[in-house]
């Protein structure tokens, strides 16, 4: 009988595998989405200036090229509406399930037990891709929810408050507010920003694609493809940069860091505020921001930049260490996402009832950041250590759906049941992982990168090491878990 295999996310990962899967012949799949459509972080981020920071010919699945992007760093509508496109002619869509919150995956009687909002499923092969930046974080301060006024996460943003002549308090300072803080800032009349960590902010090469761009792509596809490659080839240097392994990591890091500088003192007149835009860690070590309007919103006189830390939340506003209520109408947390909870509001029990966050009490990790021994046929895509600090994530998925369908065709098969890796495999992997990425530049400093004293969300290498490793399973990490279940399945 046919393989059940179901997916739990219907974003760029997700619908990534179920193509791959469809592709290789397994026709069993069903994708669970909780979201009312498909898009992942794309549908659910929808506040102002969302876009991406990859440029859209290397942001795209390599099998679903687009040569309509409207400009070289799509916004969110855009991209949503490519993901909306693709899956629907590609057939994935009638494969999702929306609306359906996946609670528990419990593995029973060599059965994989979905737990949902809606009923109860059994899979053979469960592959989860709820991604790394899919639940908000909001910090636990006391007071958060006293706030009189409305307030809300960026990636839950209340497109019903209208902004307009507002006094905003704005927490955070990453990627999703240098976006949403310059798209906002001439309509409210006074906007506090709280920074803990001022981040590097680096010129954006954007553009918009004319009609004769479009034309051109159009008519010789060599060039967007070419565009791809180009990207792909600048931004693995600065992934062999990061690593600390490559030749270039400090002319490249140098190049970088001018780039800042002259953007910061070209942008911002005030050398007080500067000063206050400096960071004090080094260069690559958290996430390298790329905007061109970041600098020069809080450069505003109707913006202040607050740099003490914020103690508490009150009914009128945010009071930070120095006494100071800074009073506001509306809050809005930018304070990014819970990226080392992988797998976070999903109780997940292995063989026996193992449960998975025993497994991971001190720092998630997984083999290729895809398998658990204890969890058989249970692959996670963009698991621990598979996030980039540079290029396209979407090369990474791609290859873990590469790999998760060659195991699910050997299961397919009957030459397999449940597979898992083994656990010297999974321990001499992980070992090598916190070992590079201890001689890295994320070693420097304190960051969402971080779960305790360990790096457990990111990749240490290039994404062509990575390809490679997951362009054949090495069946010798790999171990039968028990024998196939002789009950009838129902």
């Amino acid at each position: 009988m046919a393989v059940r295999v179901v997916v739990v996310g219907a974003g760029f990962g997700g619908l990534g595998v179920a193509h791959a899967l469809r592709g290789a012949g397994v026709q069993d799949v069903t994708v669970l989405e909780r979201g009312d459509d498909v898009g992942g972080v794309w549908r659910e981020n929808t506040y102002p200036g969302a876009a991406c920071d990859v440029p859209s010919p290397l942001y795209s699945w390599s099998w679903a090229t687009n040569p309509t992007w409207g400009r070289r760093y799509s916004t969110q509508p855009e991209i949503l509406d490519y993901i909306r496109r693709t899956a629907a002619a590609d057939g994935l869509r009638d494969l999702v399930r929306t609306g359906t919150s996946v609670t528990a995956l419990e593995h029973v009687d060599g059965t994989w037990r979905v737990t949902t909002d809606r009923g109860v499923l059994e899979a053979d092969v469960v592959v989860p891709a709820t991604g790394q930046l899919s639940n908000p974080s909001i910090p636990g301060i006391p007071g958060a929810d006293s706030f009189a006024g409305p307030a809300f996460h960026s990636a839950q943003w209340r497109h019903d408050v209208d902004l307009t002549g507002k006094r905003v308090a704005v927490v955070g300072t990453g990627a999703s507010a240098i976006q949403f803080v310059p798209a906002i800032v001439d309509r409210v009349s006074q906007m506090t920003v709280f920074q803990r960590s001022a981040p590097y902010v680096v010129p954006k090469p954007d553009r918009a694609y004319t009609a004769a761009h479009h034309r051109l792509f159009e008519r010789h596809p060599g060039v967007p493809a070419g565009e791809r490659r180009l990207t792909y080839w600048i931004t693995e240097r600065f992934n062999g940069a990061l690593e600390g392994t490559s030749p270039i990591t400090r002319p490249l890091m140098a190049t970088i860091r001018e780039a800042w500088r002259l953007q910061l003192r070209r942008q911002v007149r005030d050398p007080e505020l500067r000063r206050r835009l400096v960071p004090d860690y080094e260069l690559g070590c958290k996430r390298l921001l790329f905007s061109n309007d970041w600098y020069p919103a809080l450069d505003r006189d109707h913006v202040d930049l607050v740099t003490d830390a914020v103690t508490a939340v009150e009914p009128e506003g945010v009071r930070t260490a120095d006494g100071t209520l800074h009073e506001a109408d509306v809050l809005i947390w930018g304070t990014g996402f819970a990226a080392t909870e992988f797998l976070g509001g999903i109780d997940v029990r292995g063989v026996d009832g193992l449960p998975l966050d025993e497994v991971w009490a001190d720092g998630a990790r997984a083999h290729l950041g895809m398998t658990v021994p204890g969890f058989p046929n249970l692959f996670v895509v963009y698991g621990p250590n598979t996030n980039l600090g540079g290029s396209s994530i979407i090369g990474m998925l791609e290859a873990q759906a590469g790999w998760i369908t060659e195991v699910v065709r050997r299961i397919d098969a009957g030459a397999a049941h449940q597979v898992a890796v083994r656990r010297e495999a999974w321990e001499s992997y992980d070992a090598e992982m916190q070992r590079r990425l201890g001689n890295g530049i994320w070693a420097g400093c304190d960051s969402w990168y971080r779960d305790g004293g360990r790096i457990t969300t990111n990749w240490p290498g290039l994404v062509a090491e990575y390809r490679r490793r997951t362009a054949r399973v090495d069946w010798s990490e790999l171990e039968e878990v028990s024998p196939r279940p002789t009950s009838p399945r129902r």
